[in-house]
C-alpha cells in the first residue's frame, strides 16, 4: 500500500514539474527561429535581384551597393544551428549581421529615392513592395519568436519550474535586442527654431 502512495505522490509531483511544458515550449520556439530564418532567408534571396536592378541606374553610387552586397555576405555567412538559441554570444553574432544588411537595405532604399529613372522602373518598385513584404513577415516572425522564448523563459526562472530547469539545465533563450538601444531610449532633439 505504502509504494502506490509513494508512486501516486510521485506522479502528482512529477505532473507540476513543468517538464512536459519545458519540452513543448523548447519545440515551439525552435519552430518560430525557423520561421524568422526562413524570412530572414527570402531577405537574402531578394538582394541579387535588387543589386541587379540598381545597377542598370548608370550613375548609382557604387559604395551603397558594395555595402549591401557585404552585408548580404556577411549575414549568410553565419552559421546557425538550433544550438544557436541556447549560445548567447552566436544569438549576438547572428543578430548583429541582420542588423547590418537592414541598415545597408535601408540605406539603399534612401539612396533609390534621388533617381528618378530607377524610381519609375517597374521591376524595381516591385522588388521594394516584396522587401517591405518580407520586412513585415520578418517582425512578425520576430515577434512570435520573442513571445514563444518569453513563456519558455518565465517557466525556467519561476518556482517550482526553476527547480525543473535546473535540474535538467534548461537556461533561459535568448531575446532578440535593439542594435541602438541607448539612441532610440534617449528622447528625440526638437527645434522648431523662433521667431523673428
Amino acid at each position: 500500500m505504502k509504494r502506490w502512495l509513494l508512486c501516486i505522490a510521485s506522479v502528482l509531483a512529477l505532473s507540476g514539474c513543468g517538464y512536459n511544458d519545458f519540452q513543448r515550449l523548447d519545440e515551439t520556439s525552435k519552430s518560430a527561429w525557423s520561421e524568422v530564418l526562413n524570412q530572414y532567408q527570402r531577405r537574402a534571396d531578394l538582394i541579387p535581384n535588387i543589386v541587379s536592378t540598381v545597377k542598370g541606374e548608370a550613375n548609382f553610387e557604387q559604395e551603397t551597393l558594395t555595402k549591401v552586397i557585404e552585408a548580404r555576405a556577411k549575414a549568410t555567412s553565419v552559421q546557425v544551428t538550433p544550438e544557436t538559441l541556447n549560445n548567447p554570444a552566436a544569438f549576438q553574432k547572428f543578430q548583429q549581421a541582420q542588423g547590418e544588411l537592414s541598415s545597408a537595405l535601408s540605406r539603399l532604399l534612401v539612396v533609390s529615392e534621388r533617381y528618378p529613372d530607377l524610381k519609375a522602373n517597374q521591376g524595381f518598385r516591385d522588388l521594394r513592395v516584396q522587401l517591405e513584404g518580407t520586412e513585415n513577415r520578418i517582425t512578425v516572425a520576430r515577434n512570435r519568436y520573442i513571445s514563444t522564448v518569453q513563456e519558455y523563459n518565465v517557466l525556467a526562472r519561476s518556482f517550482p519550474t526553476n527547480l525543473t530547469a535546473m535540474m535538467f539545465s534548461y537556461q533561459p533563450k535568448p531575446l532578440f535586442t535593439v542594435q541602438n538601444e541607448a539612441q532610440i531610449s534617449a528622447p528625440p532633439q526638437v527645434d522648431f527654431g523662433t521667431k523673428k
